[in-house]
């Protein structure tokens, strides 16, 4: 039975392929999970509206991400903590630390969206990396200071 491939499955292939499957794994199991539809004249035409709809709001998503690396980039972002004489801090900078700071400037974003490379355990300047969204990703200037 040929099939046109609605979500991209790891071992049947992308979103608008067309593969040809045994009959009672399509329909047994592709097609009441919506992960597949019967490949006809007019479900090419519907793949096709559905690709043109991703794209759409995917290039909105992108649009939305590159506002954000803006502002972002455009923010040097303040985070005061106890530290020691020798500039160490009692404890590191979390990342959450810093969403939350980041949500007081008015820019709420999710968890994992912030590189650490290292702990932050000393004061001073750090740049670090956002990951926006795949094509986009924006620079942070971080500021360490002691209360």
């Amino acid at each position: 039975m040929k099939i046109i491939i609605t979500k991209d499955t790891e071992k049947l292939g992308k979103e608008g392929d067309v593969i040809e499957v045994k009959e009672g794994f399509a329909r047994n199991f592709l097609l009441p999970r919506g992960l597949a539809i019967k490949a006809t004249k007019n479900s090419f035409k519907e793949i096709e509206e559905l690709k043109k709809r991703k794209d759409k709001q995917e290039e909105k998503v992108k649009i939305d991400a590159l506002e954000i690396k803006t502002k972002i980039e455009a923010l040097s972002l303040t985070i005061t903590t106890e530290a020691k004489d020798t500039e160490e801090l009692y404890g590191s900078i979390t990342e959450q630390q810093i969403l939350k700071a980041l949500k007081e400037e008015g820019l709420a974003l999710d968890k994992g969206k912030i590189a650490l490379p290292e702990p932050v355990k000393k004061l001073g300047v750090y740049n670090l990396k956002v990951k926006l969204h795949p094509t986009v990703e924006a620079n942070l200037r971080l500021w360490v200071m002691k209360k």
